[in-house]
């Protein structure tokens, strides 16, 4: 009898992939497809959500071929996404009224920067946990009804309905126009600026103050419960896990216990801590939110509570050295050609191409690089690109240390940039704590699966998953604490060095 396994889709930011996990926690199998970025203007980035939708129809019956599965298999699916990117869509057609906007995506500055002007900031901290920000979902949705032709009169008529990436995932392998479940889990609705942080419900106050119809918005359900039964991609196979990427590897890297702390490395890092039931309130840049919920609400689940701090670009400011500026081939290369140099020769790239996020939340700052003489070359130059990962999660992690009251003691890290040796050791000595990798760095795409397989009893709990985590890489710091200290003053003052290049729009 062939082992059943638990796939998982996880929709990120620059490609859709899906990936079979065995009761283990080994991945069995992955396919992966890109797909196209728009930049139609400065500031302003979108996906369109039709061709992710097409791609997940590419991808996952390529996963079973390369396992040589089926959809019998299969014991559920489970799907991680990239937060806070929005999507509005037809529910007679499933079409898209426009592109989604994406995480990075800069062009709701004037709407955020109104919330602040009318004295709503207060209220929107107080309910979501959330300080009004580009980086969340609830002005973008706002900002489409107000752009789109015919958005808020079909928002208002019932005929639009809204969502982040799972909700539009769910909604289609559950039938779309037929029938499709219209939900979004609790740690994607807690990104969106529209749901109280407490209660874990749509709040009426945050849906004024943005002017939002209730009537479009998705259910809130928790992370691991069946929330319908695929009728296309997978048929039969019920869907039963959702979480938003960071949460997803916060599960997958097993922190269940209050205090433990991952960071993923993707086109961005970011960095969780659970705080357990407790919501800890930040005064120092970062952003209470839902860690994950693994019981239904219906069944008096309780959700456990993290802290996080957003780094906008890590692997994306990679891409950019090698697309943009030609200086390698592959992103690979670029750890070969950090190691060509003893150290920066006085060079810091501060990556705030769409300004910056924790601890900072400067929306005005842009990418500078500074401490440039004849004697820089490529080589120094690709070291600064690693070393801005680097000095971006000191300065998260020194905010968390604040918080939370819980000092990070080690850092668990997953995603494509814990590949690279010479990161991942510099990480460790700004940090002056070991940074651990796991067996296999897929935490995203393994929470998710975990979020399924729990919600159809094909893990007994969160113990088994804890067993299942196995350490594969370890760093322990080794640099000089005057080099440290020095290094990390020269980057604060590289830093206040990218401050108001952007003038806030009036309109």
């Amino acid at each position: 009898m062939r082992e059943r396994v638990v796939a998982a889709i996880d929709q990120g930011t620059t490609s859709t992939r899906c990936l079979l996990f065995n009761r283990s926690g080994r991945m069995l199998a992955v396919a992966q497809r890109e797909h196209r970025q728009h930049y139609p203007a400065p500031g302003l980035v979108e996906h369109d959500a039709a061709e992710i939708w097409r791609n997940v129809g590419r991808v996952v019956p390529a996963a079973l071929r390369s396992a040589g599965l089926g959809p019998e298999d299969l014991v559920a699916l489970g799907i991680a996404n990239q937060r806070e990117t929005t999507v509005v869509w037809d529910r007679r057609t499933g079409v898209p009224i426009s592109r989604a906007i994406t995480w990075q995506d800069t062009r709701t500055d004037g709407i955020v920067a109104r919330l602040a002007d009318d004295g709503h900031a207060p209220l929107i901290t107080a309910v979501c946990g959330l300080a009004p920000a580009t980086y969340f979902a609830g002005p973008r949705l706002r900002w489409i009804l107000d752009h789109v032709p015919g958005a808020r009169e079909g928002a208002e008529a019932g005929d639009l309905l809204f969502g982040t990436m799972e909700s539009w995932l769910i909604w289609n392998l559950t039938g779309g126009p037929d029938g499709g479940r219209h939900v979004t889990d609790v740690t994607n609705a807690s990104r969106t600026m529209l749901m109280d942080l407490r209660t874990l419900e749509w709040s009426d106050a945050l849906l004024d103050v943005l002017d939002v119809p209730r009537r479009m918005l998705p259910e809130v359900r928790s992370n691991a419960e069946v929330y319908g039964t695929c009728t296309s991609v997978l048929p039969g196979v019920p869907v039963a896990g959702a979480l938003g990427d960071q949460q997803a590897a916060l599960v997958g890297q097993a922190c269940f216990a209050p205090g433990e702390a991952k960071c993923t490395y993707g086109t961005g890092a970011f960095l969780l801590m659970n705080t357990g039931g407790r919501i800890a309130e930040s005064t120092h840049g970062l952003i209470p939110t839902v860690g994950y919920l693994l019981e239904p609400m219906a069944t008096g689940g309780e959700p456990v509570y993290a802290l996080e701090g957003a780094i906008a670009m890590t692997g994306s400011l990679v891409q950019w050295f090698r697309d943009s500026l030609g200086m390698i081939g592959t992103a690979a290369q670029i750890e070969t050609l950090a190691e060509t140099v003893e150290d920066n020769g006085g060079c810091y790239i501060v990556p705030a191409f769409s300004g910056l996020y924790s601890p900072r939340w400067h929306p005005d700052a842009r990418g500078v690089m500074v401490g440039l003489t004849s004697f820089i070359n490529r080589g120094h130059l690709a070291r600064a690109v690693l070393e801005a990962t680097g000095w971006q999660t000191r300065e998260v992690v020194d905010a968390m240390n604040l918080d939370s009251g819980v000092p990070v003691t080690r850092l668990k890290v997953d995603g494509g940039m814990t590949a690279n040796h010479l990161l991942m050791q510099f990480v460790a000595d700004v940090l002056d704590v070991p940074v651990e990798r796991p067996l296999g760095s897929e935490a995203v795409s393994l929470g998710a699966a975990y979020a399924a397989g729990l919600a159809v009893g094909h893990w007994a709990g969160v113990e088994v998953l804890r067993s299942n985590w196995h350490r594969a890489a370890a760093w322990e710091p080794a640099m000089d604490p005057g080099l440290r200290r020095r290094e990390h003053e020269n980057w604060g003052r590289a830093v206040n060095r990218s401050y108001g290049w952007v003038q806030t729009p009036a309109g």
